[in-house]
């Protein structure tokens, strides 16, 4: 059963560094990365080599690194690439972190997968290919790299290997679980949350509204933990 969390604050699992660094445009730790570690941490990393997809800030993959493992990062932003060294060596933690796409990653295999995707519906169908916005906005369905990483995950592990991922309710928790299912993992949700409509939400709260995905009077957003294992 998943652990379920309401507040009107950030689930309180701390990510060490407290206070991350971060250039221009790239991803602050949030909720949902606050969220994503408290599975990190549970799932118990130290010794296994770890994968974050998406690294953003990189506030994952040092907390990972802060249990032990052994990190690889990847983001498509060079300037999230070079926020994740930056915090690593500023944490004191040993770390790669690569610029690129899943492609960068061919031929290597991971004992665990972790990503904090952008997952944001959004009107336009075609995500932004830079900006700040590049880190939510996933397209109509806030599908677009969802997919992508369900798609690749099965290459990406090891057998028996762990696929963590955070996203937004609203961009379909049963079709991600039935997608990982079909590419050979074993999936649940381990961890929810509720928390407030952010700025990005509020901003679009009419489009969502309009598309039946959220209510008339609804104002707090899902999160969600998928916890997957390849079979």
């Amino acid at each position: 059963m998943a652990r379920s969390l309401t507040t009107d604050a950030p689930p309180a699992a701390p990510v060490p560094p407290a206070r991350m660094w971060r250039l221009p445009g790239v991803y602050a730790p949030q909720a949902d990365t606050r969220l994503l570690a408290r599975a990190l941490q549970r799932e118990g990393v130290a010794g296994l080599d770890v994968l974050d997809v998406g690294s953003g800030s990189g506030a994952l993959s040092v907390y990972a690194a802060h249990f032990g493992a052994r990190v690889t990062a990847v983001d498509v932003s060079r300037r999230a690439v070079w926020t994740t060294r930056f915090n690593a060596w500023r944490a004191g933690r040993r770390l790669t972190a690569l610029h690129g796409s899943l492609d960068t990653l061919e031929g290597r295999r991971f004992d665990v997968l972790v990503s904090n995707p952008p997952y944001v519906p959004a009107p336009n169908p075609n995500p932004p290919a830079r900006g700040a916005a590049r880190a939510w906005d996933a397209g109509y369905d806030g599908r677009h790299v969802i997919d992508r990483i369900c798609a690749a995950a099965p290459r990406l592990l090891r057998p028996h290997g762990v696929f963590l991922m955070v996203h937004s309710a609203l961009s379909g928790t049963e079709t991600t679980l039935m997608r990982l299912e079909e590419a050979g993992l074993r999936a649940r949700v381990s961890e929810r949350a509720l928390i407030p409509h952010g700025p990005v939400l509020r901003s679009r709260q009419e489009w969502l509204r309009a598309r039946n995905l959220i209510g008339p009077d609804e104002t707090l957003e899902g999160l969600v933990v998928i916890r997957a294992e390849l079979r």
